[in-house]
């Protein structure tokens, strides 16, 4: 007679049926999910013969309940910490101690080379570059948001170019027709001097401080032949035929009279009002 191979708990018969093997005992599935399975520490229930259990320091979770606290990322297959019986991934582990590196995540032991930057810490061969991906080390560096790069890096990615040298501008510069320059490039065409916070003149893309170009570039008025610039008195200009006058010099050659918006007769290189020329 075959002898009878029986569930621990219920007697049923287990021949050719499912059972657990659970402390040299055989159970039932029936009987294991009421009377044997562990309670997963996540969700509070039972975790079945059928469902992939996993286990740490005497606690256990289904695969799919097994989960960051803070930003409940699955953690099956990804390194985990644990804090005040929360489970954390590497990420928020290092926000909530402070002592993991921000790139690796794992614990900078006592002794270990490392940066620390804002309350925050890397291993020093963790620090690099985001661009780059070089060791910072001791040189300067910039940071955009978490972002850390390099300042050649730095540059190459969110610095300006300076409208004369194309070169990138690095700190300070001035701003020109919504246009980025050095403020060592901003200076006059002709003697160099600084432009910044200065008076000055733009032609043809070209700029000039004030003396250079009442000197070098401004056209001569025709009636006192001094520099045509636009600053200061009698800002209006009168051009004929190639001649330009100051309007405060456009006046009748014999009376005086201003001729600016009038009738005017031209006798060689002067001007007359109509009465003046009749009379010539």
């Amino acid at each position: 007679m075959t002898e009878r191979f029986d569930c621990y708990y219920c007697r049923e018969n287990l021949q050719g049926k499912k059972y657990i093997q659970k402390d040299e005992k055989h159970v039932c599935v029936r009987c294991f999910e009421k009377l044997c399975a562990n309670t997963c520490a996540e969700c509070r229930r039972p975790i079945g013969a059928d469902s992939k259990e996993l286990h740490h320091k005497n606690r256990h979770w289904h695969e799919d309940c097994f989960r960051c606290a803070k930003c409940y990322k699955p953690l099956a297959n990804e390194p985990f910490s644990t804090k005040d019986d929360k489970v954390l991934c590497g990420k928020c582990c290092a926000r909530e101690e402070g002592n993991r590196c921000q790139t690796c995540y794992k614990v900078i032991t006592p002794g270990t080379k490392s940066v620390e930057y804002k309350h925050k810490m890397w291993h020093e061969e963790c620090f690099t570059c985001l661009y780059c991906k070089q060791q910072i080390n001791t040189q300067s560096f910039h940071t955009k948001g978490d972002e850390i790069y390099c300042t050649a890096c730095h540059e190459k990615k969110f610095s300006k170019n300076c409208a004369h040298c194309k070169e990138p501008i690095t700190s300070g510069g001035i701003s020109y027709q919504d246009q980025p320059w050095h403020a060592e490039c901003f200076v006059c065409l002709t003697c160099r001097k600084p432009l910044a916070g200065a008076r000055f003149t733009a032609v043809e893309d070209k700029m000039y401080c004030v003396d250079c170009y009442k000197t070098s570039v401004a056209k001569k008025c025709s009636g006192c032949q001094n520099p045509i610039t636009g600053f200061g008195k009698g800002t209006n200009v009168v051009n004929y035929e190639g001649n330009s006058w100051h309007e405060y010099c456009f006046n009748c050659k014999r009376c005086s009279l201003s001729l600016a918006n009038k009738r005017f007769v031209a006798h060689g290189e002067a001007i007359y009002c109509q009465d003046c020329a009749k009379k010539l």
